[in-house]
């Protein structure tokens, strides 16, 4: 066996041991495209003219996540550009009535302060994403003009402080990186020990000043992915879309290095096509025939889906911790 499938298969071994064969399910609303960054990888970066620029209302949100309670999904994903126009008394709004509905709530919205995020946790909301992309402070700026990573983290503080369950992650291969195997990444993970990591493959897009760069490799990405579940084994893991869009049998490869979650697309076709962070994004079926493929793929690695909200391993035993102190 060669050095990468013995990291693969050991990978998957610590998922299994820590995380269980679960795959949970999280329905993705991609609710707005606006963004005030301007993020030399991103597609939805404000110099962008070559999208039109949505942003849905608190009805369309919610018949968007009607489905996820037909198919069984216990999360909803809430993701959109950094856009100032979102107003955070309707976001709260919004995650009281998912709530309502009986789902988990996870935010992916880019920076906000303390009294934003805490309306947000009073609200009801149980877990928010925030990439970190690379942990080089420099490449950091150099990515995200305007931007640092001193603030970034410091978000993800003050999340953990108001008792959300976090996410961060990055990107493989990003250009400029001199790190290849993400060392400092790892690193970084190791520190925070964060409740979930998004973690995929840089994909160039035409509309961004790297839209001439390469992708990394299969093998790169897979590896690193493995390496992200030994570095943080208690960690939820998308096979992320990105993963799926660039290699062909993506998503189960990214299943079996040790991921365990499946975020599927339930964004509107007429908003989903235009939420173009890389080519080929929306190009992933939707709905009822993209929940049988996945209900396929998962029969066929013999993992089943996941009953209830899927919160992390270090939630619920933080939540064990707190009744056994209080008895």
């Amino acid at each position: 066996m060669s050095s990468d499938h013995k990291l693969l298969a050991e990978a998957n071994h610590t998922r299994r041991l820590h995380v269980g064969d679960e795959v949970y399910l999280r329905g993705l609303i991609e609710i707005s495209n606006f963004c005030s960054c301007n993020c030399l990888y991103c597609g939805l970066r404000r110099e962008n003219q070559n999208i039109h620029r949505y942003r849905m209302t608190p009805h369309e949100i919610l018949e968007a996540a009607l489905p996820a309670l037909e198919l069984g999904y216990g999360t909803i994903v809430l993701q959109a550009g950094e856009d100032p126009g979102l107003s955070p008394q309707t976001i709260a709004g919004v995650i009281t009535d998912l709530k309502n509905l009986g789902l988990a709530v996870t935010l992916s919205l880019g920076e906000w302060n303390r009294p934003v995020y805490r309306l947000w946790k009073q609200a009801g909301v149980d877990r928010y994403l925030m990439r970190h992309e690379t942990a080089d402070a420099k490449l950091y700026a150099r990515l995200k003009p305007g931007k640092n990573l001193y603030d970034r983290l410091k978000s993800l503080n003050i999340l953990r402080e108001l008792d959300y369950q976090i996410g961060a992650g990055f990107m493989i291969g990003v250009p400029g990186n001199s790190d290849p195997s993400h060392e400092a990444d790892l690193a970084l993970l190791a520190d925070l020990q964060p409740d979930m990591a998004g973690v995929g493959p840089f994909i160039p897009n035409p509309d961004t000043p790297l839209g001439n760069y390469k992708a990394p490799s299969m093998e790169r990405s897979l590896s690193v992915l493995a390496r992200v579940r030994l570095v943080i084994p208690d960690a939820h893991l998308p096979a992320t879309t990105a993963l799926e869009t660039l290699y062909p049998q993506g998503r189960r490869q990214g299943l079996e290095a040790g991921a365990n979650v499946i975020m599927p697309n339930l964004t509107p076709l007429r908003y989903r096509q235009e939420y173009r962070l890389y080519p080929g994004k929306g190009a992933r079926g939707q709905g009822a025939e993209n929940h049988q493929s996945i209900l396929g793929l998962l029969k066929e690695l013999r993992r089943p889906v996941g009953k209830g909200p899927g919160h992390s391993v270090l939630w619920n035993k933080k939540i064990r911790q707190t009744k056994k102190a209080a008895e």
